[in-house]
């Protein structure tokens, strides 16, 4: 027995946003629903909205979806006997375009997924890392008129305590959502960057209870690491677009 077709059924691409499924389930919602619309309600049609909107409303319940359905259109397609001699031209034919689709559709869904990662991912996790990175410079100018003084030394240690705040949003976001193959690279930058930062944090922490200059230095040195790492994340980037 076949599935339903949900994203048929609310009428949008499967590249479709959270946001315009929503929007699509609104609109079919008001005009199957015999409250709103007496002309056009319908109450199969409405429970069958219904049904594609719980699925694909759910971004777990949509990811699920996805694959169940790729793998679906995966079977078809490699069950087909493109050379059985019994085959029609149209059966061929039709054959032919059902792997066009799934190979288009794997192609729209990759770009998606990247869409998806760059955007939740990429882009404020580089910028937390800048935030952490870029300040360092001025924070050990204005420290270094006199590391003894207990408020520069505060306002130091408020930094650090940001610095904080900001990789654990960071690593946060790099965990919520799937890296796609194709930026596999790009990924590992991110990741030994977030690490070479924890560990430059640690060390400058040090620092600030002993005033041994080799903590201070070695913090240095791995911010300095892990904005080449940064850098490096960025050209992989590039080379992808």
């Amino acid at each position: 027995m076949a599935h339903p077709d949900h994203y048929r059924i609310l009428e949008v691409s499967p590249t479709a946003t959270q946001a315009e499924i929503k929007q699509a389930y609104r609109r079919l919602a008001k005009l199957f629903h015999p409250d709103s619309n007496l002309h056009t309600s319908n109450h199969d049609q409405i429970a069958q909205v219904n049904a594609a909107y719980e699925v694909l409303g759910d971004p777990q319940n949509r990811r699920s979806y996805d694959q169940q359905r790729l793998q679906g259109a995966r079977v078809a397609v490699d069950a087909w006997d493109w050379n059985q001699p019994s085959a029609t031209r149209q059966e061929r034919a039709a054959a032919a375009q059902a792997h066009y689709r799934q190979q288009q559709h794997r192609g729209q869904q990759a770009d998606a997924q990247l869409e998806l990662w760059l955007h939740q991912v990429y882009s404020p996790v580089t910028r937390l890392i800048q935030q952490i990175l870029k300040p360092l410079q001025a924070q050990l100018n204005e420290l270094a008129a006199d590391p003894f003084d207990d408020e520069l030394m505060a306002d130091f240690q408020d930094y650090l305590d940001d610095c904080h705040d900001r990789l654990s949003q960071a690593e946060r976001l790099f965990r919520s959502v799937p890296n796609p193959p194709v930026i596999a690279s790009v990924a590992a930058h991110l990741y030994y960057c977030l690490d070479q930062i924890g560990d430059g944090i640690e060390q400058l922490e040090f620092f600030t209870t002993n005033y041994d200059d080799y903590y201070l230095h070695t913090g240095q040195e791995l911010f300095r690491i892990a904005n080449g790492l940064r850098r490096e994340a960025q050209a992989a980037i590039r080379e992808i677009g």
